[in-house]
């Protein structure tokens, strides 16, 4: 028996990078997890209970999957699905493109969390606990790199959800925080937006002298979602190897 037997899980962006990772450390601790994903998956393959595809960049897909999420009757919350979705500078990102960076970094947190809300809130009164973890990131912490102002400003925006919606739902013994990741290697992100050149460079800045891996997330999600007495809510865990700091 672990803390987690019989607890359901959702988990946003389930099935690659930070997301899959946190899903399978949950699955090895014993509960069972759902999770979404942008394109249908081999639920067997992965172990998960059920995926459900969607793209969070469109509202009636994010609607279409809090339905889903209803149907699941969540303990825990893992907001994790988000993107840079690319290097815009502000003279450069029309409103199509803030739209986009904003429905599925901010947007998707809050309809999937409203959606959820409910079976959470039975579940601290009634089942022992419940926990949201938020995925944000550094750059929602201090800014990002160039290019990134829109995803800066939506995961910064993600940190403020947290810490309100921690005052929400606190009476009813939910508890809402958030992780704020820095530079996780072998991710879809970083190999995407991210230059080796710039890769080293932040790595020459970091006191721990090496990027974060997705176990490094994983392990933080898990804690947090664990403490269901604990008196841990409405904050931002960092995991950056010393960079940046509360």
């Amino acid at each position: 028996m672990t803390q987690f037997d019989k607890k359901i899980v959702f988990v946003s962006g389930a099935t690659r990078g930070i997301g899959a990772s946190i899903a399978q450390h949950f699955l090895a601790e014993g509960a069972t997890v759902y999770g979404s994903a942008t394109k249908a998956t081999d639920v067997q393959q992965l172990g998960l209970a059920g995926i459900f595809a969607a793209d969070f960049t469109q509202r009636e897909e994010i609607d279409r999957c809090a339905d889903f999420i209803r149907s699941i009757k969540p303990d825990i919350l893992i907001n994790n699905a988000g993107s840079l979705i690319g290097r815009r500078t502000l003279l450069e990102a029309d409103d199509r493109f803030w739209s986009d960076v904003i429905s599925l970094n901010v947007g998707s947190v809050r309809r999937v969390t409203r959606a959820a809300a409910p079976h959470l809130i039975a579940a601290a009164q009634t089942g022992g606990g419940a926990s949201i973890v938020n995925l944000s990131s550094l750059a929602g912490r201090k800014g990002g790199h160039s290019g990134s102002l829109a995803y800066s400003t939506a995961k910064g925006a993600v940190l403020t959800f947290t810490r309100s919606l921690a005052s929400e739902l606190g009476p009813h013994g939910v508890r809402v925080n958030a992780l704020a990741p820095g530079l996780i290697l072998g991710t879809s992100f970083h190999t995407t937006h991210t230059t080796a050149e710039a890769v080293r460079a932040t790595v020459a800045g970091i006191p721990l002298g090496r990027g974060g891996s997705v176990d490094d997330v994983a392990r933080a999600a898990v804690f947090l979602a664990g403490e269901f007495d604990g008196f841990i809510t409405g904050a931002t865990l960092d995991i950056n190897g010393g960079v940046y700091g509360s």
